[in-house]
């Protein structure tokens, strides 16, 4: 069996506000991959101009800015073999019209509304997702990840927990 690799999805405030997609992405992440941690944020416009500082001059920055401190957001730590191109596939094109023309059934194509209210987030390396993760899981520990719960994870028992929204040791 293959290790598992980890990725971060963040569900936008648009979507989170909308019970048909936030369970339906809910849904997705719960059965496709190992749900590792949960938590619900609402940023400020500092914490994202941080996250999003790549993106700084950009004509879409102020407004992407805007759109990510308009609500709360869910952050979630996944887990499979290719977690990065799986969640990226899920997701679709980042443009959500192509998306609803040439995958219509991908998240973006279902939910999402504008290619700013683009529905979620996907990691788009492992070298992304190690630093996203990071930035909004300060105290994860990946080396604790490697060595010791990427094992219990992958080779189980485990079991999802709905209340924490995450897989956890089957006791």
């Amino acid at each position: 069996m293959q290790k598992l690799q980890l990725t971060l999805a963040i569900i936008k405030p648009h979507a989170v506000k909308n019970p048909v997609a936030v369970s339906y992405i809910r849904n997705v992440l719960k059965n496709s991959f190992v749900v590792v941690k949960t938590k619900n944020v609402t940023l400020d416009k500092e914490a994202a101009g941080k996250f999003y500082k790549e993106h700084v001059g950009k004509f879409f920055y102020n407004r992407l800015v805007t759109f990510m401190t308009s609500g709360s957001i869910d952050l979630h730590i996944i887990g499979h073999a290719n977690a990065v191109e799986l969640w990226r596939r899920m997701l679709g094109p980042t443009s959500v019209y192509k998306g609803q023309f040439e995958d219509p059934y991908c998240l973006r194509g279902i939910f999402g509304i504008s290619d700013t209210r683009n529905v979620a987030h996907g990691s788009d390396s492992y070298t992304s997702a190690e630093r996203e993760i990071k930035f909004f899981f300060p105290d994860f520990s990946f080396y604790h990840w490697h060595n010791s719960d990427e094992v219990t994870y992958r080779k189980g028992p485990i079991i999802f927990n709905n209340h924490l929204f995450q897989h956890v040791r089957r006791l």
